[in-house]
């Protein structure tokens, strides 16, 4: 399954309840019965991290904001 759940745990959770609960049939998970289960997580994890990412990119966004204006203000009297 995905390496990267154990963070997502919280996100995803219905997804990947519903992927285990798939995987429990073994005869399902071997003839793609799962593969909407799957999906649907895979579309879940993926909005997850772009949210994370635009979040994460504002917040960047801001610290160099803040870094700049300190250097600035360090050197405004030079």
């Amino acid at each position: 399954m995905h390496p990267q759940l154990s963070d997502k745990r919280i996100v995803c959770r219905e997804f990947i309840q519903a992927l285990d609960a798939c995987h429990a049939s073994n005869w399902a998970r071997l003839t793609g019965g799962c593969n909407q289960e799957k999906d649907k997580l895979n579309q879940c994890l993926r909005k997850e991290r772009i949210e994370r990412s635009s979040r994460n990119r504002a917040n960047a966004k801001e610290q160099r904001m803040k870094t700049e204006r300190a250097w600035r203000d360090l050197h405004e009297n030079d």
